[in-house]
């Protein structure tokens, strides 16, 4: 019982920490810009969107509680969506949304998880994480190859890079989807609970073993 309430006070000590770290980077920025003139709206208008949804993401992944997953998801999602349209307004791609949405969702919905899992010990939502990143990683691609390369959502306009890429990247996530086929999985030779079953429930204590 009582490793249980140390983790969590750890737990509560790095959500801390964290929450106290971006305090003083935002608050150096703001101060910077205002002592030195510094416009931060001139990288680019997404800026306004990216900034707001990785402090929601990085808040939400230090609360060492569901709760937290309620922040963290949205702040993904959010991020996400400031990082696509700063590559669609450099790049006058705007005609990608036609598939990019995959990367929003599911695609950010999935990394959320899988770094909320990989900070806080929990292997279901490692793997949750990384099945729902890869569907969405999955969906970009396949409806990518179909607007750019069949349909030709932007002809003459300037997604020709794109449209150049999705054939590799189609390649190169059929290669990884097929070696993770092939190569074995190890498999446990007795249901008896482990310490490793801790990641499974988020940290709780194991009965020994009769």
């Amino acid at each position: 019982m009582s490793n249980r309430w140390d983790d969590r006070d750890r737990d509560r000590e790095h959500g801390g920490l964290a929450i106290g770290v971006l305090l003083i980077v935002l608050g150096v920025l703001f101060l910077a810009g205002e002592q030195f003139h510094v416009d931060w709206g001139r990288y680019g208008w997404p800026m306004f969107v990216i900034v707001p949804g990785v402090v929601l993401l990085v808040l939400g992944l230090a609360v060492p509680n569901e709760a937290g997953l309620g922040m963290a998801i949205p702040g993904g999602i959010i991020a996400t969506v400031g990082l696509v349209l700063a590559f669609q307004d450099s790049t006058d791609t705007f005609a990608s949304w036609s598939y990019a949405w995959a990367l929003v969702a599911p695609g950010s919905v999935g990394v959320s998880l899988f770094l909320y899992g990989l900070l806080h010990r929990r292997l279901d939502l490692l793997d949750a994480g990384l099945r729902t990143a890869a569907v969405g990683l999955g969906l970009f691609v396949g409806f990518g190859l179909f607007f750019e390369n069949v349909i030709g959502v932007d002809e003459g306009g300037s997604t020709t890079a794109l449209r150049d890429a999705m054939p590799f990247l189609a390649v190169a996530l059929g290669v990884i989807i097929v070696v993770l086929n092939i190569l074995p999985r190890p498999h446990s030779g007795s249901d008896r609970p482990t310490p490793s079953d801790t990641w499974h429930n988020g940290g709780g204590s194991v009965p020994p073993a009769p």
